[in-house]
Order: structure tokens, then sequence, then C-alpha cells
């Protein structure tokens, strides 16, 4: 067996740019075919559709807002139309927290928290399953969640609760899938050089003084996301599942040190 996935073709929710896009171009070098999903950034999907197809994989792009059920209907829809079949689902569409604490926190952007993170895995892996299914079983889901699953921040009550919630809806999907061939993981990054880390990107002094806290001194490249999330996908990954894989660096380790 190898890191390969030639013949598979992949769903990953908000590929285009960070963790998302660079997955997809890890997973085309890797074999597959793309369908490449974005809310509003057209440019930067059309953007991972191009480096898709410079490996000589197919991509097409598909826009919706996966915080409506409609919508994701529709997203498999126009996938199932172009490709026929989907082996591998990659959720990671998602927005960052309101920085707001409990007390001040909006019923509106908790729900729009926990519909855009949480409920479109929910709705996408739902329906990824019931087309596996269709097809006899077999298949790989891929979440991808937060350090801060585990690690809660002030402020941050919105998204650490829709990641923690995830966390279990993965463990869920492993027990309930094991008799359909199909495998469900988590991804859980620490911080990583994507939009969400604009300021890091662009500033060095930021991205020095951030990544302070991290023991290896660094955040993560999203490529380094992508090929974790090629192995999980691969038959090397087959005996793999309801695991949660950790990359940051240590981070989630140092809390406490020196103290």
């Amino acid at each position: 067996m190898s890191m390969r996935l030639e013949g598979k073709v992949a769903l990953i929710t908000g590929s285009d740019s960070g963790i998302g896009q660079a997955t997809a171009i890890e997973m085309a070098k890797a074999g597959a075919d793309i369908v490449v999903h974005y809310l509003d950034d057209r440019t930067g999907a059309e953007e991972t559709q191009r480096r898709v197809r410079s490996t000589g994989q197919k991509a097409i792009i598909v826009q919706a807002d996966l915080s409506r059920e409609q919508d994701v209907e529709r997203l498999f829809d126009e996938a199932l139309s172009e490709y026929d079949d989907l082996h591998i689902l990659m959720n990671n569409a998602g927005i960052d927290s309101s920085g707001t604490e409990v007390a001040e926190l909006s019923t509106e952007r908790w729900d729009k928290a926990m519909k855009t993170n949480l409920y479109s895995y929910f709705w996408c892996s739902r329906r990824f399953i019931q087309h596996r299914k269709s097809r006899g079983g077999g298949g790989k889901i891929i979440n991808v969640t937060s350090i801060h699953e585990d690690v809660p921040r002030k402020g941050a009550s919105d998204y650490d609760c829709s990641k923690g919630a995830i966390r279990m809806l993965t463990r869920t999907l492993a027990l309930e899938l094991t008799p359909y061939n199909m495998t469900a993981n988590s991804i859980a990054p620490g911080m990583v050089l994507t939009p969400f880390n604009q300021k890091a990107i662009d500033d060095p002094e930021v991205r020095e003084e951030q990544t302070k806290s991290i023991p290896m001194q660094r955040a993560a490249q999203p490529e380094e996301i992508g090929r974790l999330a090629v192995f999980l996908a691969s038959e090397d990954a087959d005996y793999v599942t309801g695991a949660t894989l950790t990359m940051d660096g240590g981070l989630r380790w140092a809390y406490g040190q020196g103290a």
C-alpha cells in the first residue's frame, strides 16, 4: 500500500484558501480528482482549480453556503452530476471565534457559528454516507477541528463549542460506519499560516510573538495539514477511525509550563 488516491474523487469544503486549498492540491498530487467548494471567494476557488489541474487531475468549482441545508444538498447534487461518485469527504468550512464573551454573545452569532462549523459537517457527512452506502460502502470522512476542541479560550465559546461537538460527531460516526467499511477521523491543527492568521503572515513580528508559546517555535504550513489529510484518505489509514490527529507543534501540551 502507499499514499496514493488514483481513481478517487474528493469533495473538500472551504477549499478556496488555506488548509482546504492546500489539501486539494496535495490530494490531486496523490491522484484524486477534486470538488472545490467555496462560499464567496471565487478567485481563490479558481486558483485552487488551476493548481489542481496543473497536476493533471480534474477539478470542478461549486459555490454554496453550507450554513443552509438546501445548499449542502445542491453541492452534492452538482458534484455527483459531474463525477457520478465521491470517495472522500473533507469537512473544512468554518468561521473563527467572535471574540465575544458569553455574557455579551448574541444568539444570532452563536447560531451562525453552529450552523457553519457544526451543522455543515453533519449535513455533509449525512449526504456522503447515504451516497457511499448506495455504492456498497467504503469511503473516508475527514473533519477539521482544532486544538480548541479541548482547549478553551476567553471570548471563543462559539468556536470552541462547535469544535468540541465535531470531535464527538467524528467518534460517533466511527462507530456507526464500521459495518460499511468507512472511516471517520479528525485533524486538530494548532496555529496554521492561513487567512485565519493573516496578521501573522503579513508581519514577522506578530508571527514571532504568537509562536512564542509553541514548543516548536513556529506555525504550521497549510501543506503540512494537507499531507496528513492525504494519509487519512489513503489505504494506509484503513485501520484508523475515530481518531483525532493533532498537528500543533506541541502547543496543546505547553500549558502550565513555567507556572
